[in-house]
């Protein structure tokens, strides 16, 4: 199941189980590893399968280091709190501590499943403040954060490579008498004296990536694409996951900690403005929508046929298995996604997978040292051993394609905590389709907004309707790829 749809099938149960939490069960916890605890042992859960190297690993070094036994037991996702809860008030094989992401965590300590954190270790001297703000709960850390995942822009290097040295090898093919008066390709060699061409080269690479969404589309207005090449961008449109970006920074549910029910700020003129971009995308690059997926476009990627899109961090370990099947001729990279033009910003959502430490343990001491462990002392082993990205800002990476994706979640917009808004992903992805449909941006915004404020509150909400005057809009000159060829074939005619 993708990261996407695991966090709406979340949330979207969080409210109908709400109970569950405080009501003991005498159905028994799902086990999956029988083992049993000695009095002075830990029990640690999870449900990812590639954390169980990881997992093993920390907790014969922990046994060592330390001297106390840590059991790890993979369990299954489905109830999973449930059954944390029920194992925790039956005391049947209960877990010291667990892994769960950080939209489960004012659930967990409302129900007793979750105690503070030690705020001499989650602070930013270890966290970045998107990992901070995802454990933060009426103020306090109440996890410790584990691994993130979010998304970023991924491009093909090896196609810029080759624009970048076609470039270079036309303007060395210049004749002296071409050469009249100084333009901004001049200014530009000027720039580059005394680099290699190599150097050249990578500097162009680098100019090449957008910085906004305006020189995206310009990038595509002028780039001369290899035949392979169907689009210059796409990504999965259908997929909250990867779309909201677009107002990552102009919606706030929650506040800065996701976890405040009286602020819920969806429908505003700079969330109206980013998704009027994101609409007006749609005729730029036209795709068909009812087919595509995540996967699809990642496959689309690896077989060369687009230039950039938005990905998760599972693609670098997918590009790298597609290099050794040999499905994959390509050298790729990761950057930040552009930002939506010079006045709007992007912001990415990020999923924080935390370790809590359960309230019914009755090694709370132990369970902390060890969740410290896992999160910290350990990190540096996690991305070898897992794939996945940890959350401690203290670990680099060789691979600048990893520390692309570690500066997006130190910027992201974690999703928040809140019980009453758990089905907001899956009616702001409703609201998503609909605008990439045609419809208007501002009644779609105005209608999620007054739904949302309804959960929370209660009441009926009426919102003001915001007319956006055609003045204040972005404007965004778009490439008629169709007119411009048949403008060039006038031209060669002529």
């Amino acid at each position: 199941m993708s990261l996407t749809k695991r966090v709406i099938a979340a949330a979207v149960c969080i409210v109908m189980a709400f109970w569950a939490v405080f009501t003991a069960k005498t159905k028994q916890p799902v086990i999956l590893q029988e083992e049993k605890q000695s009095p002075d042992s830990l029990i640690v859960w999870y449900t990812d399968d590639s954390l169980t190297d990881y997992m093993e690993a920390a907790c014969v070094a922990y046994n060592e280091m330390y001297g106390v036994r840590v059991l790890p037991r993979i369990q299954s996702g489905d109830e999973y709190l449930e059954h944390i809860n029920e194992a925790s008030i039956l005391d049947d094989g209960m877990p010291d501590l667990y892994v769960i992401t950080n939209d489960m965590l004012e659930r967990a300590y409302l129900g007793g499943l979750a105690v503070k954190a030690d705020d001499l270790v989650v602070n930013g001297n270890h966290f970045s403040q998107a990992a901070l703000e995802a454990v933060t709960y009426r103020d306090q850390p109440v996890a410790y954060p584990f691994y993130f995942e979010t998304s970023a822009m991924l491009y093909n290097r090896s196609y810029l490579y080759e624009m970048a040295q076609n470039q270079l090898m036309a303007e060395s093919s210049t004749e002296p008498g071409q050469e009249e008066e100084e333009t901004e390709e001049e200014t530009e060699v000027d720039l580059e004296e005394g680099l290699s061409d190599e150097e050249k080269i990578e500097r162009r690479i680098a100019e090449a990536l957008p910085d906004t969404f305006d020189e995206l589309l310009e990038f595509a207005d002028t780039y001369d694409a290899p035949m392979n090449v169907e689009t210059v961008f796409k990504w999965d449109v259908k997929d909250i996951f990867y779309n909201y970006f677009f107002v990552g920074n102009y919606i706030d549910i929650g506040g800065e900690n996701g976890d405040d029910p009286s602020i819920i700020d969806i429908y505003n003129m700079e969330a109206i403005t980013a998704l009027t971009i994101y609409q007006d995308l749609n005729q730029f690059f036209s795709f068909d929508y009812e087919d595509i997926s995540y996967d699809s476009v990642l496959e689309e990627f690896i077989e060369g046929k687009m230039v950039f899109t938005t990905a998760t961090s599972d693609a670098i370990g997918r590009l790298e298995q597609a290099k050794k099947d040999g499905t994959f001729e390509y050298e790729y990279g990761v950057t930040l996604i552009p930002k939506l033009s010079d006045n709007l910003i992007s912001r990415s959502m990020s999923v924080t997978n935390t370790v809590a430490v359960n309230g019914y343990t009755k090694q709370r001491d132990k369970a902390e040292l060890f969740a410290k462990f896992l999160t910290i002392y350990k990190a540096p082993d996690l991305y070898a051993s897992s794939g996945k990205l940890s959350a401690c800002n203290t670990v680099t990476y060789e691979d600048p394609a990893i520390e692309a994706f570690v500066t997006e979640y130190s910027q992201s917009r974690p999703v928040p905590k809140m019980m009453a808004t758990s089905n907001y992903w899956l009616q702001a992805e409703i609201t998503f389709s609909n605008i990439w449909a045609g419809r208007s941006v501002s009644e779609q915004l105005k209608e999620l907004s007054e739904q949302i404020k309804k959960q929370v509150t209660g009441m009926e909400i009426s919102e003001d309707y915001i007319d956006v005057p055609k003045e204040q809009e972005d404007e965004i000159q778009y490439y008629d790829e169709d007119a411009e060829r048949e403008a060039a074939q006038e031209d060669q005619e002529e």
